[in-house]
């Protein structure tokens, strides 16, 4: 539930060790609003969200990440005043490796090498393309095993959705399992392992991928076909 309205209505989704799973839908799907449920954001009042075997339902949002589980959020929520340096710890903030939170600090850094650069700059005065590498790099602080992206392409040039999703596919290939939320559904579905579609807040369809980027009706509605 959300609000009054009844955002979701018995979605049922799995997301495997390993994979990219892609969720597809127009605006107002309940593709956010599914994955605030997952990370604790907002409570449910049925169904089980279940990580290895574990009951995440009633967890709260802190315990949530503690468990795994991270979100990159919709519209990347810097934190503005503060460096990029500071805005990447805040990533770890529930972490107590103080020495692996350093190197894990420089492995970001070498995955974005532009977040080196800047790191003493305010984080506000970033391009959205090194926003979105920032708010990727912040939850990967977190060590989470799923990552979950919030339409990780909005406002960028093609050119930069072209690296950023370069850049989740080398994110999962490290080993982050990864459900991502993204409106550009042919690029979404070009990376994905499996994919969902949800409309109305129900699952309507589901397949690789590959299955439903070839299905006419998937062309016809969300990739100009």
């Amino acid at each position: 539930m959300y609000g009054v309205i009844q955002a979701l209505k018995g979605v049922d989704l799995e997301v495997k060790d390993g994979e990219i799973v892609s969720l597809i839908g127009a605006n107002g799907a309940g593709k956010t609003t599914l994955l605030h449920a997952i990370s604790g954001i907002l409570k449910i009042s049925d169904g089980s969200i279940i990580l290895d075997g574990k009951e995440l339902t009633k967890t709260s949002a802190k315990q949530i990440v503690k468990s795994g589980i991270t979100q990159v959020p919709e519209g990347r929520r810097i934190f503005s005043g503060m460096s990029v340096y500071e805005n990447l710890l805040m990533g770890a903030y529930l972490r107590k490796d103080k020495n692996q939170i350093k190197q894990d600090l420089e492995d970001i850094y070498q995955r974005f090498p532009i977040l080196k650069e800047r790191k003493n700059q305010d984080a506000s005065t970033l391009s959205g393309g090194e926003q979105q590498m920032l708010a990727m790099g912040r939850a990967l602080m977190a060590k989470p095993k799923i990552l979950l992206l919030d339409e990780p392409s909005m406002g960028l040039a093609p050119i930069l959705v072209k690296e950023i999703f370069k850049i989740i596919q080398d994110i999962n290939a490290s080993g982050t399992t990864i459900l991502l939320v993204e409106q550009n559904a042919r690029m979404a579905l070009s990376i994905a392992h499996r994919a969902y579609v949800l409309e109305n807040g129900k699952i309507v369809l589901s397949g690789t991928g590959k299955e439903l980027s070839e299905s006419e009706d998937i062309q016809k509605a969300y990739l100009g076909g």
